[in-house]
């Protein structure tokens, strides 16, 4: 869940459609790294992201008279539903105010109707710290690699925290081609033509996996696979470039996913994220069928040997 660009792109699906996700070193001074991470002021870009996307209406207020000539929200309107002052609310924006109380987040929050993962991922760019050195992930994702491959009928990868592919058992690689190791789950969602035919759901699978990567990216701006993947992303996607500055963020869900797949048909298939044990930030996507079902005899099919 990333080949290098040139500096021209054609106005095409293809042009978004070409890299499938491939691992990149961005240099193309048409579109820089700055065009798609985040501000130097995490929390204010966030709190302004989000007063963007709402009106007046939305948080009860009448709509006024005259021209709005900001979208969405203005300054003020946010503060006053918040209960804090104006010029407060300003330097919470403008990065010379960063360490509100819970008690200012929790207000910022209602007021700019964050569901509980946007409060989490508020909460957590108003605290934001150096990543701590980890120890190498490497045995645990060996060892975890020992447990998907026994799993025949579920199709599972593992996913670091920037959503590379680090292993996959047989039945996902026969389920999806394109989730091979080193690729990026989100660049390919983005960037592979075949995932708009496989997945029926893909507006809203890409506005997703969009969310998942700016829930890592905002809280480790600085970490230079970030920095690697927002540029590239940034300079290749039309769907990135209209959803990035939307600062949506989402958490690992579990739910269904209908897919529609050149060899078996149409499946619906269930979903899980789940994090491993031992490997801080890589997790266990899987893919399974409800017994007894049409889906369950198609995912047979593409079990590998049958």
């Amino acid at each position: 869940m990333p080949p290098v660009s040139p500096s021209t792109r054609r106005a095409s699906r293809r042009s978004d459609h070409g890299r499938q996700g491939r691992r990149a070193v961005p240099h193309d001074p048409v579109v820089s790294i700055e065009s798609g991470m985040p501000d130097p002021h995490p929390l204010g870009d966030y709190l302004r992201a989000r007063r963007e996307l709402l009106q007046p209406a939305d948080v009860g207020l009448p709509e006024g008279t005259g021209v709005r000539r900001v979208p969405g929200l203005r300054r003020a309107e946010v503060a006053a539903v918040a209960g804090i002052s104006t010029e407060y609310y300003v330097k919470l924006e403008q990065g010379q105010e960063t360490r509100p109380t819970d008690s200012v987040l929790d207000a910022l929050s209602r007021a700019l109707r964050l569901d509980a993962t946007a409060t989490s991922y508020l909460s957590a760019l108003a605290r934001l710290t150096p990543r701590p050195a980890h120890p190498t992930a490497a045995p645990a994702v060996e060892r975890v690699r020992w447990l998907i491959e026994s799993w025949p009928m579920t199709a599972a990868m593992v996913l670091d925290r920037h959503f590379d592919i680090v292993a996959t058992n047989a039945l996902m690689t026969a389920l999806v081609d394109a989730y091979q190791v080193g690729r990026n789950a989100v660049g390919l969602m983005l960037l592979d033509p075949r995932m708009r035919d496989l997945y029926v759901e893909w507006d809203g699978l890409s506005m997703r996996s969009i969310g998942l990567l700016r829930s890592e990216v905002g809280l480790h701006p600085d970490d230079p696979r970030n920095q690697e993947l927002v540029a590239q992303l940034t300079q290749e996607s039309s769907r990135f470039r209209e959803l990035w500055h939307r600062h949506d963020t989402r958490g690992f869900t579990e739910g269904t996913h209908p897919l529609n797949h050149p060899a078996v048909g149409a499946l619906s298939l269930h979903f899980t994220q789940l994090p491993l044990a031992g490997a801080e930030g890589h997790s266990i996507f899987a893919y399974y069928a409800e017994p007894g079902t049409p889906t369950e005899s198609a995912l047979a099919q593409l079990v590998p040997g049958r």
